[in-house]
């Protein structure tokens, strides 16, 4: 029920409110990682967005892994006007990964698993005209995952010892782009 009402409310929030904006971000469109969202006005200087992005890719180079699922729910305040300038958002997010971490690069070693984060967005929106805009922004924050570790040669079993997840948790920068913006209503 409670699920329900945050629908709704979202819902409603989408619709009585005068601008809405579609978006996809032509950064990460250039290395094949679609990331669509959409960006909804809920108060006078604050909006919400919510984005998915995901690789669909078995890997770069055939040996690493590189698929990955990522949701991002966010409220931003806007500092002069919605839509256009500056803003500072706080994000809440959750994503379903098979990839090898930066630090195992060099090794026969991949992770299986989900995670949520917790973080901040920076970033500057341009309006182009009445329905474009360009949305310039870099983010990160406090990345929680839990994984099983395999190894990507064949070898049978786990490369860690844990006995139900292994955990780990980092401080990254995951989200940045430049989002371009068409507003449907």
């Amino acid at each position: 029920m409670k699920k329900f009402f945050i629908f709704s409310f979202l819902l409603i929030s989408i619709f009585s409110q005068s601008q809405t904006y579609i978006k996809g971000n032509a950064a990460t469109a250039l290395v094949l990682f679609p990331n669509i969202g959409i960006e909804t006005s809920i108060g006078k200087k604050i909006t919400f967005q919510a984005d998915v992005m995901a690789s669909f890719w078995e890997s770069f180079n055939g040996h690493h892994p590189m698929k990955f699922y990522s949701l991002v729910t966010e409220v931003r305040y806007h500092f002069h006007e919605k839509y256009n300038g500056f803003y500072f958002g706080g994000h809440a997010g959750a994503d379903r990964y098979q990839l090898q971490k930066w630090n195992y690069w060099d090794t026969n070693m991949y992770e299986d698993g989900f995670g949520y984060k917790f973080g901040g967005t920076i970033g500057y929106e341009k309006k182009i005209n009445d329905r474009l805009m360009l949305d310039f922004f870099i983010g990160g924050g406090w990345h929680q995952g839990f994984y099983k570790g395999y190894y990507n040669d064949g070898t049978p079993g786990k490369y860690e010892n844990a006995e139900h997840w292994n955990k780990s948790g980092d401080w990254l920068p995951y989200r940045g782009g430049i989002m371009i913006s068409y507003r449907l209503n």
